[in-house]
């Protein structure tokens, strides 16, 4: 085989693999964001696209930044945020192939939201850990600069994580996004739908629907669709109104008539008892994988850790009488 071509096969290899490198990895990325942050904010509601500098891995990427987000940029003084890559600044990088991101931010600037940001990171990796159709995400240790301020009160160290994109995860499953107004429950592939109804009732999030939004004109609320194989699949995102988060914002859904943010209470439709018990049980095997997302996060209190694993653990203790646990489900669900 010729040097050329070996040249080139190594070549491909690397890119293939820095691709893959920024979701198959669960280390903490060290970053930085340098740009006009008051302005940004000040903006937020027009969606204003801004230049910043992202640094990482001593590799700074020019890039445009943008608040994103419904009910957060409402109730955030500090949106979520989207990152906009150019395609020639992240050739060979950490972010090849990446053109937008999604970065989830804290709300506030009070210590409690840093916790609901790795709250709601630890609810998509537990999410990870039981379907392989679901959001990859990427914690980031952020320092922020805001050039429209000087002095040494300019910059403020946070938590955030960063979303894998639809087309990622469609290309990574073999699937295609599903634009759709409906989904009938027939459509979708059962065993993911059972284990994401559990799912949602295990980390207590009534937030979410397998109807389009107010607003919207696709199917679903707090969920995408996608089309792999001959089933559907509904892959659920935003956690951060869920018990498991329990952000001083969210409220009680009084549809699922729970008295209390963390209370559980099942939303899931009504689907096959055998499915369900086939999912809840792969959902218990994975109970210390689950309950060590949370040891494993940085930036938590020793309090905060404890009481996390405790209300967690709590659906497990309830799982154990496995017979009661479906008979409810079945008792509750959405025909």
């Amino acid at each position: 085989m010729s040097k050329s071509i070996l040249a080139l096969a190594a070549l491909l290899l690397a890119s293939h693999t820095s691709a893959e490198t920024l979701f198959d990895d669960d280390t903490v990325l060290e970053a930085a964001l340098t740009g006009p942050l008051s302005s940004l904010i000040k903006k937020r509601e027009k969606r204003e696209e801004m230049p910043f500098i992202l640094r990482v891995s001593n590799v700074e990427h020019a890039i445009m930044l943008s608040a994103r987000g419904n009910s957060r940029l409402k109730v955030c003084s500090f949106p979520p945020l989207r990152i906009r890559f150019s395609a020639d600044d992240t050739a060979e990088t950490l972010f090849t192939g990446q053109e937008k991101l999604k970065l989830v931010t804290h709300c506030r600037m009070h210590d409690s939201n840093q916790t609901d940001v790795l709250e709601e990171y630890a609810a998509y990796r537990i999410l990870n850990l039981i379907s392989d159709v679901s959001y990859k995400v990427r914690l980031l240790h952020i320092t922020y600069t805001d050039t429209d301020r000087h002095g040494e009160d300019n910059s403020f160290d946070r938590y955030g994580f960063v979303i894998e994109s639809a087309s990622e995860l469609a290309n990574r499953t073999g699937g295609q996004p599903a634009h759709v107004a409906g989904v009938t429950l027939s459509s979708l592939d059962e065993h993911q739908a059972a284990t994401v109804f559990i799912f949602q009732y295990l980390i207590a999030n009534a937030d979410w629907s397998l109807v389009s939004a107010e607003g919207d004109d696709t199917c679903c609320h707090n969920g995408d669709l996608f089309d792999i194989g001959s089933s559907r699949y509904y892959v659920p995102y935003d956690f951060d109104l869920s018990g498991l988060v329990n952000a001083r914002y969210a409220k009680k859904n009084p549809l699922l008539r729970n008295t209390k943010v963390r209370q559980r209470r099942y939303g899931g439709y009504c689907i096959s008892t055998e499915v369900l018990k086939d999912a809840l049980a792969a959902i218990k095997v994975r109970r210390a994988d689950i309950l060590g997302v949370i040891h494993e996060l940085p930036g938590l209190s020793g309090k905060d850790v404890e009481e996390t694993v405790e209300y967690l653990d709590k659906f497990f203790v309830r799982a154990d009488d496995e017979g009661k646990l479906l008979q409810m489900f079945e008792d509750r669900c959405i025909s």
